[in-house]
């Protein structure tokens, strides 16, 4: 019985700007009516599928999951860049500069873990304007991994349209020995081009000759073949022409989609063999990301002491240090619980690798800010000062940063100096090990006035129609064309009476939402407890070297991934800190303050709110004008209440505050928890005290119902309002909540 063929050469839209297989379009809040590349796969019938972009592995995670979750078998692999000799030989030669192709796919952990050191070192070592490897690099690392002898820009292939048959036999023999038997396939490819007739008869006789397989591969740059335009104005866009220069880069045909197998079989009728090894490759692969194992680097405690007897120590120490010789009892349980959790969860190394750089920025005089997020709900996180916020006394709730019933790594957001911050990861990496700490990758995406105006440069139409069209899509976050279409009256009429603005539009459609470029996040950095390539692969970021997996996935894959955000606002307090001591002589502790000083809050209410950080704006100053804040709870609801969503609460807030007699609470139960806001609900930690005092939630529960809630997840939520009003049962039908 015939083998199915499997897409084994494919570019997904990480192969930016010339890729147009967008993975999936779930990133797309407004996605309706568009073909992704998984949804295309399974729509063809077909189980498998492998990635294959130029040179890089950053789409391979999203792939994986959006194949998993559709019941297909993800390939994971890469389209490199070989030098004709060592990467590291730098010359201006067309062929040094683009290097010869060849698919590298995964077979198992040990082929991903290979293909990650490879790509890693083709960014780090052998960069020349391409990621460019070497057989050296190859030979140390080709265990586990299948290859294919590339496209025409494979140098097999490339040597045959020389007519060096001889050249193109000893490379294929090289490969051979590199990958052995069984490992490395030559590449048949028809996309209806000379050069592919021209030495298809030589390929057949190579792998006869040799006993090396054929493969069937269509070099896939677009899901359909009504798609191709699409594709030829993203390379317009990468190579900044229009579709007008007839110089420019561009593919000879439309025949670079995504085939069905009925046609891959029509088209290589005559070597049934090389569409049935498509499949024995696809069953060989058998890599799976592994989830839920944490890489943690390793923490090296005071000798004599495990890493919980001295993360314990720590906490009670600065328990003594925050409150006093005898701290109330309630203290003591509160801080023996989340230890307890800690350590029960596995995250003892977490805090106390967060700790240890939070005292040497601070031992160095180094600011740091008082801590943001959920983490300022941990006492833990108060006591080893990697906050100073108390958690006790704003009636904070630890389940909302770590909770025992969704088990996830924690996530402590770190504000440093702006100009001292490099001075942080310095030492970290100092402390781990440079092959151990990296920054990660971030990819900018064709949102839809920038996609409007990339297409507007391609086509050639003119910089004033192309800035009306852009500027009739109305300013709002999560803006998408289809939707600015239904909600723009002025973009719906110039589309339906515009032969040149639809054009525009339907093409800006066809590109909306695929990555645009790569650049480095400004705050994340990993710190792994191996080197970071035997996990994710690296890249050369202008910052140095960064993940190619993004901020999300490299949490995923279970690596330590922290931000060290650098904040001007702290590097101007440290100024005027150490202004006011050499001219005043006083010496200014934040931690030994209170919050009550009323000329503050007359200063803030008169609209003097120029410098102050998170109150400077235009919208803010006058919200703070108008509430007159009085306490510093006014500060921080105003400040939680001044984003999309909570702002229709604003006069609600105010006009209760200034008339206590309006505030109404649906039952008496919510007056304890809803006082201090007025009768408002504002806080996430107020959902979650309410699910927990009228409906009997526990505290992991609790939490994630405000998760839910926070991603607007409406199943969740509908499911869990039937759990609220009668109770969940439990498997013997008892009330559970």
């Amino acid at each position: 019985m015939p083998k199915e063929f499997v897409h084994l050469h494919l570019h997904t839209d990480y192969s930016l700007l010339d890729g147009a297989c967008p993975i999936s379009w779930a990133k797309l809040k407004d996605s309706e009516g568009k073909l992704d590349l998984v949804t295309a796969v399974q729509n063809a019938g077909m189980k498998a599928c492998a990635i294959t972009d130029h040179g890089v592995m950053g789409g391979c995670l999203e792939f994986h999951n959006s194949m998993k979750k559709a019941g297909l078998k993800p390939i994971i692999g890469c389209e490199t860049y070989v030098a004709p000799n060592s990467n590291e030989q730098r010359d201006s030669s067309v062929s040094h500069i683009k290097g010869y192709h060849l698919i590298l796919l995964a077979k198992n952990d040990v082929g991903y873990h290979n293909l990650c050191h490879i790509i890693s070192d083709a960014h780090t070592r052998g960069f020349y304007y391409k990621p460019r490897i070497d057989k050296e690099v190859l030979r140390a690392h080709s265990e586990g991994i299948i290859s294919l002898s590339g496209c025409l820009a494979g140098n097999v292939q490339h040597r045959l349209l020389n007519g060096d048959y001889a050249g193109a036999k000893a490379e294929a023999e090289e490969l051979l020995d590199i990958f052995g038997a069984g490992n490395f396939y030559l590449e048949l490819q028809d996309q209806g081009l000379d050069e592919e007739r021209a030495i298809y008869d030589d390929m057949l006789k190579l792998s006869r000759e040799l006993s090396i397989p054929l493969a069937a591969t269509n070099d896939v740059h677009y899901v359909r073949r009504e798609d191709a335009k699409a594709h030829d104005v993203l390379l317009a866009i990468q190579t900044a022409t229009t579709l007008d220069d007839e110089k420019r880069m561009r593919f000879p045909n439309d025949e670079f989609y995504l085939k069905s197998e009925a046609e891959m079989r029509e088209i290589f009728a005559a070597v049934p063999e090389a569409i049935e090894n498509t499949n024995v490759i696809a069953e060989a692969c058998a890599f799976d990301f592994r989830f839920g194992e944490y890489h943690l680097p390793e923490f090296v405690p005071p000798e004599g002491m495990t890493n919980r007897d001295y993360l314990r120590k720590l906490c009670h120490d600065g328990l003594i240090e925050r409150y006093g010789d005898n701290p109330a009892q309630n203290l003591i349980e509160r801080l023996e619980y989340e230890l307890g959790t800690i350590e029960s969860m596995g995250y003892v190394e977490y805090f106390l690798i967060v700790w240890d750089f939070i005292n040497y920025a601070k031992q160095n005089k180094i600011m740091v800010g008082p801590g943001r997020g959920s983490a300022a709900g941990s006492i833990v996180a108060y006591c080893l000062a990697i906050t100073d916020i108390d958690p006790i006394k704003y009636n904070l709730i630890f389940e909302r940063f770590l909770n025992p019933e969704r088990v996830s790594m924690p996530d402590i957001d770190i504000d440093f100096c702006y100009e001292r911050r490099p001075e942080v990861i310095d030492y970290v990496t100092r402390k781990y090990g440079e092959d151990r700490v990296s920054q990660i990758i971030t990819f900018g995406t064709m949102k839809a006035k920038q996609a409007v105006r990339d297409v507007g440069r391609a086509l050639s139409v003119s910089y004033a129609k192309t800035d009306q069209i852009a500027k009739a899509i109305p300013f709002e976050l999560g803006m998408t064309i289809d939707k600015a279409l239904a909600t723009s009256p002025e973009l719906a009429e110039m589309y339906e009476s515009d032969v040149e603005t639809r054009e525009v539009i339907d093409m800006a459609k066809a590109i909306e939402g695929m990555p645009r470029h790569a650049s480095t996040h400004a705050a994340g950095v990993v710190i792994s407890k191996a080197p970071i390539d035997e996990y994710v692969p690296l890249y050369l970021s202008d910052k140095g070297p960064a993940t190619q997996f993004t901020m999300t996935t490299i949490e995923e894959l279970g690596l330590l991934k922290m931000d060290f955000l650098g904040l001007r606002n702290l590097t101007v307090i440290r100024d005027a800190l150490e202004m006011i001591e050499k001219n005043h002589g006083v010496k200014i502790d934040f931690s030994k303050m209170d919050y009550d000083d009323p000329g503050v809050y007359e200063m803030i209410a008169a609209g003097n709110t120029g410098g102050v950080f998170q109150l400077e704006s235009g919208g803010m100053t006058q919200f703070m004008k108008n509430l007159k804040p009085t306490c510093f709870e006014d500060i921080v609801a105003g400040i939680a209440l001044y984003r999309p969503g909570p702002m229709d609460s604003i006069p609600k807030y105010i006009d209760n505050k200034k008339n206590p007699a309006h505030i109404r609470y649906a039952c008496p139960e919510l007056a304890p928890i809803l006082d201090v806001t007025y009768g408002c609900l504002i806080y996430q930690e107020q959902v979650m005290q309410i699910v927990r005092d009228l409906a009997g939630y526990s505290y992991g529960r609790s939490d994630l119902v405000r998760r839910a809630m926070s991603k607007k997840k409406m199943s969740v939520m509908l499911e869990e309002k039937e759990y609220f009003i009668n109770g969940k049962l439990d498997e013997n039908g008892e009330i559970e909540i």
